[in-house]
């Protein structure tokens, strides 16, 4: 179990709260492991937690019950107390419902299969909600920044010396692997996501999964990485260029570096995420370079390595919230070209009250 700053968990289940109240619920359900992590500090593989006005109920099976107790004893008195699994977790959070709470109690509708719902709802009247703790988890407070500043730092550390670690004939696959034990070495506990290098005509297919495919001078090669660092993430990517570049690649080159730098400059409290995306859109589109550019410009990061806010052209139904203070995102805009290659570069982004900080300290090209 982490360590946790219990002055922090007060003010993050009090927000919760208030979203609670609002959603006019009597108390809601949670069940997705990092908003129990967020609530409480407890990471483990399975979990329910039960947060009404007064109370927070953690419940754990015998796996957990020890370890449990000893981290919710490291807050406040009271502030979370810890409810053991007799028969199975389900029966659990009916019987602590019933007995805590009112009638109408929230469920995170994103995260709860039919089945739970239907196994639930028989003896507890469920009212499905959206978003309540994500939105608290994407405004990051002053701890949470710090371990991100801290990872970024080592992110960056490690980014620095991939000029020498994607050398020529080494393949994807060992290259990918030169990274994650770099992660490793430097202080992270597992990557946050699968290492992705896509080299010569791959790196224009921006998720490939790394081949056996060797890296052969004149190759652009797209190395997009990320590790976990105090459990949250973190997550850069540049591209190399070995050896001599064409002068087709350098202008693609040039207008991504351009479409971030646009995007950047634009990220500071009241502008949507969806004007950030267009910022790093329009320099493509003028480029001529809109269609090589199909996904989003970013997403935020956390607990989880893609969390709101969504960094993308504005979708219906989805949320496009203004940002805030305190808000961490990725800008990462790419262009992909088949029979040229590809292009991304990616920084991770805090958003402060006066404009941002770039958390990612590496040159835009190695």
């Amino acid at each position: 179990m982490n360590s946790v700053d219990g002055s922090a968990i007060t003010r993050r289940l009090a927000r919760v709260r208030q979203f609670v109240a609002d959603a006019a619920v009597d108390g809601l359900i949670v069940t997705h492991l990092p908003n129990i992590q967020y609530l409480t500090g407890f990471a483990g593989t399975a979990g329910a937690l039960l947060v009404s006005p007064s109370k927070s109920r953690l419940i754990v099976d015998s796996r957990y019950v020890t370890a449990a107790r000893a981290l919710v004893s490291a807050l406040p008195e009271g502030l979370v107390s810890i409810e053991p699994v007799v028969r199975s977790y389900d029966e659990t959070i009916v019987e602590t419902a019933l007995r805590e709470d009112g009638e109408r109690i929230g469920i995170e509708a994103a995260h709860l299969t039919v089945a739970r719902f239907n196994a639930l709802s028989a003896r507890l009247q469920l009212v499905p909600t959206e978003r309540i703790v994500e939105r608290v988890r994407m405004v990051k407070d002053a701890s949470e920044v710090a371990i991100f500043r801290e990872a970024a730092r080592r992110l960056s550390a490690i980014a620095r010396r991939l000029g020498e670690m994607a050398a020529a004939g080494l393949t994807e696959k060992e290259v990918a692997g030169r990274i994650e034990d770099a992660m490793r070495q430097g202080g992270f506990s597992r990557p946050a996501f699968d290492t992705i290098v896509a080299s010569g005509p791959n790196s224009a297919l921006p998720h490939a999964s790394p081949t056996d495919r060797a890296l052969q001078a004149g190759d652009p090669t797209v190395l997009d990485f990320g590790g976990v660092y105090s459990g949250y993430c973190v997550d850069l990517t540049r591209t190399v260029q070995l050896g001599g570049i064409s002068g087709d690649m350098a202008r693609l080159f040039a207008a991504v570096a351009e479409a971030q730098k646009a995007a950047i400059a634009a990220v500071r409290p009241g502008v949507r995420p969806s004007e950030v995306d267009g910022a790093a859109r329009g320099v493509l589109e003028r480029h001529g370079l809109g269609e090589a550019f199909g996904h989003g410009t970013g997403h935020g990061l956390g607990l989880e390595i893609h969390e709101e806010p969504r960094v993308g052209r504005p979708l219906a139904g989805l949320p496009d919230d203004p940002l805030v203070s305190g808000v961490v995102i990725t800008v990462e805009p790419g262009a992909y070209v088949p029979g040229l290659g590809g292009v991304r570069i990616e920084d991770d982004v805090l958003v402060t009250s006066d404009g941002c900080e770039v958390l990612t300290d590496v040159p835009t090209f190695l």
